[in-house]
């Protein structure tokens, strides 16, 4: 008895760590929109903060990187990592230029570019449920892109939805290198892969910006500084935390946590609404993809 009350406690903590980190990660587009630095500086800062505190974590819990799992998965871990970094300016770059709640939107497109891409990388079959709900989610696109209301969006409000379309393309393009790594560790390979985005990012940053010239006022350190340890390295250290007590389904459901908070926020802090056809729109993205996490 006392050992099933332990379980429904550690399950029921779980399930508060993985809802407290999808809504820290819903919560980064408003932040990003009040820093006045450029998409580079910013991702990474969050790769090297994310890291160090990733570290320091590990640390404190006195467990180990596994060395043998990050050689073996090295060359997977560089790669995957580079594409976070790209994958993280991308977005950063689109909430500059279209609402938080339409970036993130374009975002969670993500799911749908795996199950388009699953039978050539992976051989996966997909199933006739995975491709009506991937046709699914490319409508509500269309719909929360402003196309479907009678008019071509503008210049910038159609950039800002590319870049985020192609946020969710390197995004996607993560989710299935990590199909392809051998046995390791959630935090040996977060780690590993903050670490290359921050590498890949560095040499970008140092070429395209002044860093010297940019606004490092105290507002916009101090919320930098949330950004990398709240957003990433406490949020990180929430989500892996929980999904060893978790089954695979509810994490799914409860990762949309993130885009509603990201939704409402927007809404309520930024005055950025969405419009009906929007709304249905973000209705099929998300319930479709979610549909199609969900397994058969």
């Amino acid at each position: 008895m006392k050992m099933k009350e332990d379980m429904k406690q550690t399950e029921g903590s779980a399930r508060l760590g993985l809802i407290s980190a999808m809504f820290l990660f819903g919560t980064i587009g408003i932040f990003v929109r009040y820093i006045p630095l450029p998409s580079s500086v910013l991702a990474l800062v969050r790769g090297v903060v994310g890291t160090l505190f990733l570290l320091l974590f590990l640390k404190i819990k006195k467990q180990p990187l596994d060395k043998g799992a990050i050689k073996a998965n090295l060359w997977v871990l560089c790669l995957s990592g580079a594409f976070i970094g790209v994958n993280w300016m991308l977005l950063f770059e689109a909430y500059r230029y279209t609402t938080v709640a339409t970036a993130t939107l374009c975002y969670y497109l993500a799911p749908v570019f795996v199950i388009v891409a699953a039978p050539i990388v992976l051989k996966e079959k997909n199933s006739l449920k995975k491709w009506i709900c991937a046709l699914i989610a490319l409508v509500g696109m269309v719909f929360v892109s402003g196309v479907a209301e009678g008019g071509i969006p503008t210049l910038g409000e159609l950039r800002g939805v590319m870049l985020g379309v192609g946020a969710a393309v390197f995004y996607a393009s993560v989710m299935l290198l990590n199909k392809k790594l051998k046995p390791i560790g959630a935090y040996d390979k977060t780690i590993l892969q903050l670490a290359a985005a921050a590498v890949v990012i560095l040499p970008y940053a140092l070429f395209t910006e002044n860093v010297t010239a940019l606004d490092w006022n105290p507002l916009s350190v101090c919320m930098l500084a949330v950004v990398g340890i709240v957003h990433t390295g406490i949020a990180y250290a929430l989500y892996f935390g929980s999904m060893t007590h978790l089954k695979a389904h509810t994490i799914a459901i409860f990762s949309y946590v993130d885009p509603v908070v990201a939704i409402i926020l927007s809404a309520l802090i930024l005055r950025e609404s969405l419009t009906p056809l929007g709304i249905v729109g973000a209705i099929l993205i998300l319930g479709s993809t979610l549909v199609s996490e969900l397994g058969e």
